[in-house]
């Protein structure tokens, strides 16, 4: 369980760390066109390799894929850190989004392996939830610390220790547990698994192109590949021996509402972490140790809630409360970051990151925990993957959608304010919001300006005010999905995890 606890810190450490450093990132690699892909790069590649290891790991026993994924991520994170240029890093984003895959896909699901009874996976489950915490907690500020004094390479470079301890721990002390025997070589649904590929990669495409390109004969294309992909996936699984997306778990009502809500809050909670660093930075113009400071709330209070979930999870009547709080709570925190200004109080933005924390620590454990015990132990393994690969699917989904609004927006607002002050020659230097982070960019134009006897302070301030309404526009889109899993709760069937937890303590 230590050597696991290190494999989630090394995943949440990525997730918050990266996070809090990608806009120092673009700012000196340049190419903000590649924003969302340094996340959406990573959440494809991991999305695809999630349900494949999670049915290999149902088959041949976790250990040594988790061995392997450690090795990869590790080795990935340190080609992150050498990187260039925006493409190269958006490449080594993608390998490392396979050793996370991995990970997600093979750590999750050891830990019912570990202890099958519900009352006790929830007790030692806490162990997970602070590792996760403790990642969640350091991230931002680590994030901002080493960005501003180390250079923001650094932040890759911390996943190595990390990675060292958990692979000793994993290696040495981790069981290896297969529930199944095969005579013969495992026939793996490749086919599926090239089919989930296709529709996932087109997909990201035409969402992340079409704002660009219109409606094209290129993104005609996508969507073509991405209809007959989902056409085929399902014709496929139906067929396939062992399939590697087993539709008879889709006619779970439990499992099939638990899959919808784990793409809404992956939604909600990537769109979160990758521009709320970006308001505070570019919007607002604070330094990233300030904005680390400020997002260490929301990672702080995702354990808080984890371990107040695992107390309340077994007391209370229906456990499907603990989804409402949670997804409630995003909803209304969503809102109120849609109101942030540059002179908002911060206590007051530290109260919505406290909201979002605990919302999603409410709801993180409970998808994973209900999943489990709606598929049952045939489909253990795939139900822990899919919650896991779906709510990437959502984190996929929000960074590209989230991103592509907030870029037009912003492009968009930027040239209505310099058509208002008759200022449209200025518009290259500042359609890029990587401007309002780097500071000898800002510098140089500054120069420039004074010299024809311009003011700089209020193109660059039109520029952070066009940035702010833009990030709120994609943050509107976080308060439409809280509602939309709200009323989806309403099909989720009633969970009886207090009787069946009692019963098995008695």
């Amino acid at each position: 369980m230590l050597g696991l606890a290190f494999v989630v810190m090394m995943v949440a450490l990525d997730q918050t760390v990266v996070g809090t450093a990608l806009p120092t990132i673009v700012a000196e690699l340049k190419g903000f066109d590649l924003y969302a892909w340094v996340a959406t790069s990573y959440l494809l590649a991991s999305v695809i390799t999630v349900p494949i290891f999670g049915r290999l790991g149902d088959h041949f026993g976790r250990k040594y894929f988790v061995v392997a994924a450690i090795t990869v991520f590790t080795l990935a994170s340190a080609l992150c850190g050498m990187a260039n240029s925006m493409l190269f890093l958006v490449l080594a984003r993608g390998l490392q989004g396979i050793g996370g895959g991995m990970m997600v896909g093979t750590a999750f699901a050891s830990v019912p392996d570990l202890f099958p009874e519900p009352h006790v996976r929830l007790r030692w489950q806490v162990i997970i939830s602070s590792a996760f915490g403790i990642a969640n907690a350091i991230g931002p500020s680590l994030g901002g610390l080493l960005t501003e004094y180390a250079g923001w390479r650094s932040v890759f470079y911390v996943n190595l220790p990390v990675g060292l301890l958990g692979m000793y721990f994993v290696a040495r002390h981790m069981p290896l547990i297969r529930h199944h025997k095969h005579e013969g070589p495992m026939k793996l649904d490749w086919a599926g698994a090239c089919l989930i590929a296709a529709l996932l990669g087109s997909l990201q495409l035409f969402v992340e192109l079409l704002p660009t390109h219109g409606m094209s004969g290129g993104m005609s294309l996508m969507a073509i590949i991405s209809t007959a992909a989902f056409i085929g996936l399902i014709f496929r699984e139906k067929h396939a021996s062992h399939p590697i997306l087993p539709l008879d778990m889709l006619r779970n009502p439990a499992l099939a509402s638990l899959f919808m809500l784990a793409v809404l809050m992956g939604f909600m909670m990537f769109a979160l972490i990758f521009y709320m660093p970006l308001l505070l930075q570019g919007g607002f113009g604070l330094a990233p140790d300030v904005a680390g400071l400020l997002m260490t709330p929301l990672v702080v209070c995702i354990t808080i809630g984890s371990i107040s979930n695992s107390r309340l999870l077994t007391r209370i009547p229906n456990p499907a409360w603990m989804l409402y709080a949670g997804f409630i709570l995003m909803g209304f925190s969503a809102i109120g970051i849609t109101t942030l200004q540059q002179s908002t109080p911060h206590v007051l933005m530290v109260c919505y990151m406290v909201g979002s924390g605990l919302g999603l620590g409410f709801v993180l454990p409970n998808l994973t925990i209900f999943a489990q015990e709606a598929a049952g132990r045939a489909h253990l393994g795939i139900a822990t993957a899919m919650i896991q690969s779906l709510r990437m699917v959502g984190g996929m989904l929000g960074t590209a959608l989230v991103g592509t609004l907030v870029n037009h927006t912003y492009v968009s607002h930027v040239r209505a304010a310099l058509d208002a002050t008759h200022a449209t020659q200025w518009f290259v230097h500042l359609r890029d919001p990587q401007i309002l982070i780097n500071k000898a960019a800002q510098y140089q134009l500054a120069e420039q300006l004074h010299a024809l006897g311009q003011d700089s302070a209020a193109l660059i301030e039109a520029a952070r005010l066009s940035l702010v309404s833009s990030i709120h526009a994609g943050q509107m889109l976080s308060v439409v999905v809280a509602v939309i899993a709200v009323w989806q709760m309403r099909r989720l069937p009633r969970l009886h995890l207090r009787r069946q937890a009692a019963q098995k303590s008695a």
